[in-house]
């Protein structure tokens, strides 16, 4: 028993040990910090570290009875010497840098990092590439190059540029960077034409950035992204301004590291700041916030007001808080500062001198690699605060223009609201507005451009290198009204299409050198869609002629708005007709006046059927109701019928009937009357429908696309299309005929159509225009001239001038193209056929109304001759049903009784016994009244 409690005591001695031992904190912490002393974010950036250590140190409630020690090192932003500093923290049991400050630099000891467990807080790399999956331990506290180059992009999306020239330094930073920047400007359509890279050395070339900036004026475009160092870049600045590209014209858009020149050396030299006139500029934004405006009024005094306090001088303070949070957080979930050797490192030092064996592995790393990542806090930036790809929370920029002797603010932009004049701290309470939608919900203030103008560059021009625009125009050998070689030169061009061209260039607000280059081997037409395409190979910079904007060709270049209407017609030649002597017939066609003929005789015979019981004008002898039928039947053609109907159903057929007669009365007289006193016209073919239904041969012309739509679209055999090459081969083939080797259409654009009419009058346009397009002159995808064109063409028809053009040029008198549209003017049954379907159903429900009053008389009263006759007769079922059927027939051709009580019997009965001859007394009369008055009137 004594033995059981002495072993719980020691186990109990030995669980407080072991607990007392974990449970103590260092006395001191160290970190690291590695940055360039001498840069701009240098010098701010070590004066906020030490702020930061002071705040930590002095502060009971964090790192509690634990001090923070922090060794600087210097990296002058070179890749050797930051890894060779990074090599001396590893030897120091340090658990977290505050750093690096370049690019290049992370690259080189994030893996070390990886590798040795210690976390690298960087306050100043905004390399977009460094990728939280390949550097794990590596945390941005700044904001990447990916947002600032998303607004960028967002500005000349903004202003309507299209296209922008990168001058960058030429290492991670400024590659990493230029490539985000490209990718944000591919998803709004826009790109950049040119990159420029520059040496990184620190020593800057004079000559080499003077050569850059010549040739980025021989280039078209004048809108200039700048992504470099500090010192770089004034001097690109220096040389543009000598070169006079910071005049009209020009567009400079500075990524943060002029802003954080601005802010630290404000104001900046006279000759530095004369320089930069009129350029925009981003800077990382940081909200107003009571902390930042204690920490900048202390900044003045430990500063000693030489250096003034910029962002980055802010992230780096922050970055520090933020590990320390991190460490606090270790802590108190029991974490130990403890190292152990690296076993790779070990086998590596023992083979050599370079004491690798020093350098040793934080054990507590990855748990403080996470509790950074977790911690969430406000700082002297904002909210500090990571989404899962690793990124700052609420990215935002201000956009500055520097005008005069310092800078004002145009605008923001976040990736919440895009560009605004509003804070994006004002925004983030509100609905988020959709950026989707274009730049109408986009706002910035007015800039001071370069050259000191308010006006919005056009942002390219045409450079003044002496190279004219490669201008590819058809050599036509038909239709030469529209574009034809002057014989004798090799460069020069007439033609409607070229007068429109030139008038348009003439418009524009800048001299547009071209030189027209002729294709095609002048033997026949040249293919537009390949011409067209020369334009994506570099060979010509733009096509100039009778290019129809079709769907596969859009797909590869830009078109300008069309100067000309055009679309697919069929041209066939016809025959007149005469108006002969059965014109009288030709309003309907055949179907039609069968079934007119057809409705006249069912009408009757349902008109007698409903009238036969009650109308004693629809009795008599079988051959009297047969022609009282067909005269009834025809007569209500000319509302001439002398009948009358006194059944409600009978009347209702008639009412409808005779609405349906007078439309057809209506429209047959339009078409009579059309076909007596105008010329017809007359084609087999009546359009494109019936012309694929046919077998024919289908003419076309050469390097046209209606080869490709007939083919494609309308799946015509291509061995039924014949290639015609002139208006006098389409005369022929026309005028020879299917029998004779020749054609019975032609399928070609409306213009040209148009002018072979105009002197062929033999032919004319069958059917409608069956597709809708235009001409224009092409150029490259998002060319910013094709655009300049496109209103210039739309003033020149809005003064007239594009019509007088056209008039010049188009305008035939040899035949006239009045009436040239060939259409079927006969009546057919289609354009009826709900008018007979309303007849023909009103007849069918009286019809039906009547037989269901017959059978209910029929079973309600048999007649006594009947009911004799069913009882002379045997009960077997076939004698039933006969007997039935001549019970029904009887009943359906006796005369109705008049009921008592109706009009007839208040009628003098003297008139009972007379009517038959006044029926037919009133017959006679409306005989010679029908005989006296015209039935069309």
């Amino acid at each position: 028993m004594k033995q059981l409690w002495a072993l719980l005591f020691l186990s109990c001695l030995c669980t407080g040990l072991f607990t007392k031992a974990h449970s103590e904190k260092p006395k001191v912490v160290k970190i690291g910090s590695i940055f360039s002393f001498d840069s701009v974010i240098g010098k701010v950036a070590k004066i906020a570290i030490d702020e930061a250590v002071k705040d930590v140190n002095s502060n009971p409630d964090i790192l509690r009875g634990t001090k923070l020690s922090v060794s600087m090192q210097n990296s002058n932003c070179s890749g050797f010497m930051g890894m060779v500093e990074a090599l001396r923290f590893m030897e120091k049991d340090i658990v977290g840098i505050i750093g690096p400050q370049c690019s290049v630099v992370a690259h080189m000891i994030s893996h070390m990092a990886n590798e040795l467990h210690v976390p690298l807080l960087s306050f100043a790399v905004t390399d977009p590439v460094m990728s939280p999956l390949q550097f794990p331990y590596f945390i941005r506290t700044t904001q990447s190059d990916l947002y600032q180059m998303d607004a960028i992009a967002s500005i000349v999306d903004f202003y309507g540029w299209k296209e922008v020239i990168a001058v960058f330094v030429d290492d991670d930073f400024g590659r990493n960077g230029v490539a985000a920047l490209n990718d944000k400007l591919a998803s709004r359509r826009l790109r950049i034409t040119y990159k420029a890279g520059l040496h990184p050395d620190t020593v800057v070339n004079k000559n080499e950035i003077m050569n850059m900036l010549i040739k980025i004026m021989l280039l078209q475009p004048r809108i200039i992204v700048i992504h470099v160092y500090s010192e770089l870049g004034f001097a690109v600045f220096k040389e543009a301004k000598y070169l006079g590209m910071m005049g009209n014209g020009y567009v400079w858009i500075a990524t943060d590291w002029l802003s954080t020149n601005l802010d630290s050396s404000s104001p900046l030299p006279a000759e530095r700041l004369e320089t930069i006139q009129g350029v925009l500029v981003l800077r990382p934004h940081t909200p107003d916030s009571s902390l930042k405006r204690e920490f900048f009024k202390r900044w003045r005094k430990v500063s000693g007001a030489s250096l003034d306090l910029n962002t980055y001088a802010l992230y780096a303070y922050d970055s520090v808080m933020l590990l320390v949070r991190g460490l606090d957080k270790f802590f108190k979930d029991g974490g130990k500062i403890s190292f152990s050797n690296h076993s790779m490192l070990n086998t590596l030092g023992k083979s050599g001198n370079l004491n690798l064996e020093a350098m040793t592995v934080f054990d507590g790393g990855e748990t403080l690699r996470k509790d950074i990542l977790g911690t969430r806090m406000v700082g002297l930036t904002g909210q500090l605060q990571f989404t899962p790809d690793r990124s700052r929370t609420r990215p935002a920029y201000d956009i500055i223009n520097v005008a005069g002797t310092g800078v004002r603010q145009i605008g923001y932009w976040s990736n919440y609201s895009g560009l605004s004049t509003i804070s994006p701290e004002s925004l983030y309470t509100k609905e988020q507005p959709n950026m989707s939608s274009g730049t109408t919900s986009q706002k910035l203030r007015h800039v001071i451009w370069p050259g000191e103008t308010f006006t919005k560059p056009r942002g390219w021009v045409f450079s003044n290198n002496g190279k004219e625009l490669k201008i590819g125009v058809p050599r036509r050998v038909s239709y030469k009204e529209f574009v034809s070689q002057i014989r004798g030169t090799e460069n020069m061009f007439k033609g409607f299409c070229i007068d429109v061209f030139t008038a348009a260039v003439n418009l524009l607000p800048y001299a547009v050198p071209v030189k027209f280059i002729p294709y095609g081997n002048g033997k026949e037409n040249p293919s537009y869609t390949h011409m067209v395409e020369m334009i994506t190979t570099g060979n010509f910079d733009g096509v100039v002629g009778d290019v129809a904007i079709v769907t596969n060709r859009t797909k590869i270049v830009d078109f300008t708005q069309p100067y000309a209407a055009s679309g697919l017609v069929v041209v066939a030649p016809f025959k007149k007709l005469n108006s002969g002597a059965w014109a009288f017939l030709r309003p309907f066609n055949r179907l039609m006046w069968a079934v007119t003929g057809c409705c006249f005789l069912f009408v009757g015979i349902v008109v007698w059927i409903l009238e036969h019981r009650t109308n004693d004008e629809f009795r008599g002898p079988p051959k009297r109701q047969c022609v009282t039928i067909l005269w009834f039947s025809f007569s209500t053609m000319f509302f001439a019928h002398r009948e009358n109907t006194v059944s409600t159903l009978g009347r209702l057929v008639l009412i409808i009937w005779l609405f349906v007669v007078l439309i057809i009365n209506s429209s047959y007289t339009a078409s009579l009357t059309s076909i007596l006193t105008v010329q017809q016209l007359s084609s087999p073919i009546k359009g494109i429908e019936s012309l694929k239904e046919r077998d024919d041969p289908i003419g076309y012309q050469v390097g046209s696309f209606a080869e490709s739509y007939l083919r494609n679209e309308l799946n015509i055999s291509e061995s039924r299309l014949v290639p015609l090459g002139t208006p006098e081969a389409y005369a022929k083939a026309l005028k020879d005929g299917p029998s004779k080797g020749g054609v019975a259409a032609i399928v070609d654009e409306r213009p040209y159509v148009e002018l072979f009419l105009s002197t062929n009058c033999a032919y004319r346009i069958v059917g409608q225009e069956f597709t809708k397009s235009g001409w224009g002159f092409a150029f490259p995808r998002d060319s910013p001239l094709a655009i300049d064109l496109s209103t210039a063409i739309l003033e020149l028809a809005e003064n007239g001038d594009l019509q007088r053009i056209h008039d010049k040029w188009l305008m035939k008198n040899a035949c006239t193209l009045e009436n040239a549209e060939l259409e079927s003017d006969r009546l057919h049954l289609k354009s009826f056929w709900g008018l007979f379907l309303i007849c023909g159903v009103a007849c069918l429900l009286a019809l039906f109304l009547y037989f269901v009053q017959i059978i209910r008389q029929l079973y309600k009263k048999p007649s006594n001759d009947a009911i004799a006759r069913d009882q002379q007769q045997n009960h077997d079922s076939s004698s039933m049903r006969s007997t039935r059927l001549q019970r029904f027939l009887s009943l359906m051709d006796e005369k109705e009784e008049s009921k008592p009580g109706s009009k007839k019997r208040k009628i003098d009965g003297s008139m009972n016994d007379t009517s038959a001859g006044s029926t037919r007394s009133r017959g006679f009369d409306r005989e010679r009244s029908f005989n006296s008055v015209n039935p069309l009137d």
